[in-house]
């Protein structure tokens, strides 16, 4: 009997049931006091969520190892239970048990987890005390937790402390560099790494490529990945699917789907990369053919993957697909995941459904800052101005903080709904009240509210207030302005801002052209009309609808 014991504790997990008819036995037995038996039970609750067993077993336990104080730190750590975490540590020091690397790695984990950067550097500083600031495993976790932390100076004065640092710190420290999107940083450090005869792993590339992703030209992209094909990194799971995400990135979908079709078996992350990918490119119809190719291959979508499937799905505004993911959803318990119910909101709003997406809304059991930004612009683009700002009022009730998006919906329900006096309150609430600065998307909300409700002069002002670059949105909403109200002196003025883009035979040139030809001035008409000799013609458009 106790050999069947042991054998059943000596795999990596059990289930509730099980562990429960474990300690039950043991309980029971003499074995119940030893530290061994206890750590692997502690772990098999603390695996199936159950901290409270977890923490009964730890407190029944009289004689505590570092293996059992490691387990229960461990599983508070993971539960994001830091507090309590943060009190077993201190437990521990006031203990005749001595800590271990392990206990270190775990706790500053915690810490970074925790975004508690002054506990961070007091358990650095008991990594020193307990003579442990040459170890790998504690100095590679300081690294990478102070990285996580967005402390890069921190984390490279452990670095430059190591005389011989192996190839997990090397790792931890490019990586470092990686999430702060310091890439010449992380290419010095390769090169600096190879030319003391450490070879660069997966793991290396995965951590300079994260720092590719955002800012580097396409040339220095092309060169690391050239790299990993000469080093033999390009079918490694990880590293491809990390360059199909650099790649999808800068919309270069060609180079991201070669790297994809590469994949020996593309993970969940690479699909739905490529997924957003093509969506962010503006190639929805490509993103939803790979989302068909995906099901094909028999795998179930996670709630990202179906996230940005729905993305796709509300920029064509195709309900099909939508109601499809809405039932897969529903199946499989996704549709309370913040996530998946945000985006079923748009997609649905998008599609002409309003109604549908509210009920979305109303049976979320949790809510976000991104689900009330959904069905406020929701609410907002169909004009039901007091409804999105009850919807506002609940977020403020729950204690959330808007951001930039949330103020976008209010000004789009401002707009759509004509209330000049309200939408000037929420652009001055912006920055009075929360420390917002207005965007392009707010002052294009902003400039059709004014001009639209018969104060073009003011939203004209508050174009020429701006102190940086106006973008051409701007310029256009109030172009679109003149044209509502029927004002031409002003166009003669937008026209010069928007230069290039009327001559090209753009939305622009059309709107500006006919906005000549309203007041008489045909000779400017016929002088904006495309120029066959120079200027390429407007391209022809095409049209589509979903039966």
């Amino acid at each position: 009997m106790i050999e069947s014991i042991i054998s059943q504790l000596s795999k990596p997990n059990q289930t509730l049931p099980t562990t429960r008819a474990l300690h039950g036995f043991i309980a029971k037995t003499r074995l119940a006091s030893d530290p061994f038996y206890a750590t692997r039970i502690l772990r098999f609750y603390a695996i199936n969520s159950d901290l409270i067993s977890a923490r009964k077993v730890f407190d029944k336990t009289p004689e505590r190892n570092i293996f059992l104080w490691n387990s229960i730190i461990r599983a508070h750590a993971r539960a994001r239970d830091f507090q309590t975490a943060f009190g077993l540590f201190r437990s521990l020091l006031g203990s005749e048990t001595r800590p271990d690397n392990f206990t270190f790695a775990c706790v500053a984990r915690a810490c970074s987890d925790g975004s508690n950067v002054r506990a961070l550097r007091a358990v650095h500083g008991k990594v020193v005390s307990f003579g442990l600031s040459l170890d790998s495993i504690c100095n590679s976790m300081l690294v990478s937790c102070y990285s996580k932390s967005g402390l890069v100076r921190e984390a490279h004065f452990v670095f430059r402390r190591i005389k011989d640092p192996d190839l997990v710190l090397w790792n931890a420290m490019i990586s470092c560099y990686g999430s702060c999107g310091d890439w010449m940083k992380g290419i010095e450090h390769i090169n600096a790494m190879q030319g003391m005869g450490i070879r660069p792993d997966g793991y290396t590339m995965v951590g300079l490529i994260n720092g590719l992703i955002d800012k580097s030209p396409i040339n220095v992209r092309e060169m690391v990945h050239a790299f990993c094909i000469k080093c033999g990194f390009e079918s490694n799971d990880h590293v491809g699917s990390v360059l199909v995400r650099m790649y999808s990135k800068c919309k270069k979908m060609e180079l991201a789907c070669r790297v994809f079709d590469s994949l020996f078996e593309p993970d969940l992350v690479s699909w739905s990369t490529l997924i957003a990918g093509f969506s962010q490119s503006g190639d929805h119809l490509k993103a939803l053919d790979i989302f068909r190719q995906f099901l094909n291959y028999g795998k179930g979508p996670d709630p990202v993957l179906l996230t940005s499937v729905l993305s796709a799905s509300a920029h064509l505004a195709i309900l099909g697909p939508g109601l499809e993911i809405h039932a897969y959803a529903v199946r499989r318990g996704y549709d309370a995941k913040v996530s998946v119910a945000s985006a079923l909101i748009d997609t649905y709003a998008k599609c002409g459904f309003l109604e549908c997406g509210v009920k979305v809304f109303d049976k979320m059991p949790e809510r976000n800052l991104v689900s009330y930004n959904a069905v406020i612009s929701s609410l907002g683009l169909y004009g039901r101005a007091r409804d999105a700002f009850w919807a506002f009022d609940m977020l403020l009730r729950e204690g959330l903080k808007p951001d930039e998006a949330t103020f976008a919906g209010l000004l789009c329900a401002c707009t759509h709904s004509g209330l000049v006096d309200v939408g000037r309150e929420y652009f001055m609430m912006m920055k009075n009240e929360y420390g917002l600065e207005a965007k392009t998307e707010h002052f294009v909300h902003m400039v059709k509210l004014l001009g639209m409700n018969g104060k073009l002069d003011e939203a004209y002002d508050l174009v020429r207030a701006l102190t940086w670059p106006v973008d051409l949105g701007v310029w256009g909403a109030l172009l679109s302005c003149c044209d509502f109200s029927k004002d031409y002196e002003l166009v003669e003025v937008i026209k010069d801002h928007l230069s290039g883009n009327v001559e090209n035979g753009s939305g622009y040139g059309v709107m500006v052209s006919n906005l000549f030809a309203g007041c008489g001035r045909w000779d400017d008409v016929a002088r904006l009309r495309v120029d066959k000799g120079g200027a390429k013609g407007k391209m022809r458009g095409i049209s589509r609808v979903d039966v």
